[in-house]
């Protein structure tokens, strides 16, 4: 920690927070320091978000009050938290592509702007933390990892000295994790109070100093990282024991060809190459993995195959247990359904994109289904049997399966999302992002449930963005570098750091080839 760690940056006193019946924050009071990093731990739906946005001004507070520098102030929006030194860098990051990293920056200062003197400020910043950005760059241009690092230099070109942090290694890889701890530590040398919210339990030991941690909108306690473990922590979220190994159960039965990609070539709606000439294959009983940073392809492989991504040229044929194939290239997505080959990907919008908001758990199940009715009437006992299944394994929380999804949490609706499209019973089973921003108590429950499919005899392609999981998950993993193949590598024997160079790089002495 820094020396300057025995100031109180902020001081929470007794915060609540309601949204008609439900209390996502009670009576919540806490710390955090000059000069020290804080992960902020609990399971979805405990209150993390709700009482950052406080701090940030994006929500106020019913009760309690907030101290800065021992001094009660209040919030009232995120233009009063900027004035306190509070900013806070979203997961979805809030910047305009079409502007440059400085124009994105600057955004919103009243008065006229040198852009001079602000691009010669922003390096300043850069140079003492150790950022490494273009000020003229445009965003539409630049890499994820980019993206983020104009999100801090704006909050730090805007004075923050309380910075927070949602989930800021989503979607970055190994080496740019690296990058950015770095300049995390050398704004806590310089005294920044630092906090970041984050399932990633091995990354919370690496960076912070201390654990402070929710369940169910109350502050349950903190930790001191260096004296603690991911157990203990998992189970201070959960408030109990919970089993932190990811299985990797060896299928027994005969392995064979589901799914088979040659030569596959796509392009987007801007002519722009998104796979070229890539090829692979999946058998039944198998869990193929698939690395790359984000945008390198993943979700048009997955999309080409599930008919939903148009082909510029190249096969992909699906095999059935009976040794039929069937050229899945130009068929309809509904055909391909019937086939057996289900996709479920988690977008960032739930909502929207796989479920109807305003549809309660049930109905939103018969979404699936409906078509496989042999009468006019709808069949509402097995949607209703499979909502409660999934509400009783994957914990879901809601007041009942006729509660509209749109009143859920993030995380619960991308339990209902993922554990409808699971429970399909495919033969072939594509699941992207299917642990996005879930706590660590459901993550484990997706895998437990994705492992008895591969278990079943079913071919699994599982995206993810979350490199120790793949490893720990995956029988064989594919790596996309740039929309091409940069190798292939078995989940067993690879290395982090190995997968971690291939998406950043085509071929070297670590691909390996298909037999």
């Amino acid at each position: 920690m820094s020396e300057n760690t025995s100031t109180t940056a902020i001081k929470l006193c007794g915060l609540t927070k309601t949204f008609g019946h439900v209390i996502a924050n009670s009576d919540v009071s806490m710390e955090i320091k000059k000069g020290e990093i804080l992960a902020l731990l609990g399971e979805n739906g405990s209150g993390k978000t709700t009482l950052m946005n406080m701090i940030a001004g994006i929500y106020y507070p019913d009760e309690g009050k907030i101290l800065i520098d021992d001094k009660e102030v209040s919030i009232g929006s995120p233009r009063d938290a900027f004035r306190y030194g509070i900013g806070m860098v979203h997961q979805h990051f809030k910047l305009i592509d079409v502007l440059t990293a400085a124009e994105n920056i600057t955004l919103g200062e009243n008065g006229r702007l040198d852009m001079k003197k602000t691009v010669a400020r922003i390096k300043d910043i850069c140079d003492k933390y150790g950022f490494d950005i273009d000020p003229n760059q445009k965003v539409y241009n630049m890499s994820v990892s980019q993206k983020q690092t104009v999100e801090i230099v704006k909050v730090l070109y805007r004075g923050a000295d309380i910075l927070i942090l949602d989930e800021p290694t989503a979607v970055l890889t190994p080496q740019e994790t690296e990058k950015l701890f770095k300049v995390l530590s050398n704004m806590k040398k310089d005294g920044k109070a630092i906090i970041i919210i984050t399932h990633k339990l091995n990354e919370v030991q690496e960076i912070s100093d201390r654990v402070a941690v929710l369940r169910q909108g109350h502050y349950i306690g903190d930790l001191i990282t260096a004296e603690t473990n991911a157990q203990e922590m998992t189970d201070m979220m959960v408030g109990h024991k919970v089993e932190l190994n990811i299985d990797r159960p060896e299928y027994k039965g005969e392995k064979v060809p589901r799914i088979v990609v040659n030569g596959l070539n796509i392009r987007n709606e801007e002519g722009i190459e998104k796979l070229k000439d890539v090829s692979f294959s999946v058998n039944s009983g198998e869990i193929l993995g698939i690395a790359g940073i984000s945008g390198c392809g993943q979700k048009e492989l997955l999309e080409a195959i599930a008919g939903l991504q148009v082909v510029e040229s190249g096969s992909i044929k699906y095999i059935d247990e009976n040794g039929k194939e069937s050229e899945l290239v130009g068929m309809e997505p509904l055909d391909i359904t019937e086939l057996g080959v289900t996709l479920s990907f988690v977008p960032e919008d739930r909502l929207g994109m796989g479920l109807v908001g305003n549809m309660d758990l049930a109905d939103n199940m018969m979404l699936r289904s409906f078509r496989n009715n042999s009468t006019p009437f709808t069949d509402r006992k097995n949607p209703h049997e499979l909502a409660d299944r999934i509400v009783s394994e994957l914990d879901v929380k809601t007041p009942s399966i006729e509660t509209e999804v749109r009143k859920l949490s993030g995380g619960n609706v991308q339990k209902v999302l993922v554990g409808r499209e699971i429970s399909n019973t495919p033969s072939v089973l594509m699941t992207a992002y299917a642990v996005r921003g879930l706590d660590i108590n459901s993550s484990y429950a997706i895998y437990d449930l994705i492992n008895q499919q591969k278990m079943k005899g079913v071919a699994v392609i599982f995206v993810g963005e979350d490199l120790d999981v793949l490893l720990q998950l995956s029988d064989r993993i594919l790596v996309l570098c740039d929309g091409q193949v940069s190798g292939i590598v078995d989940g067993k024997s690879a290395d982090k750091n190995q997968v971690g160079m291939m998406m950043t790089k085509l071929g070297g002495e670590d691909k390996n080839n298909e037999e």
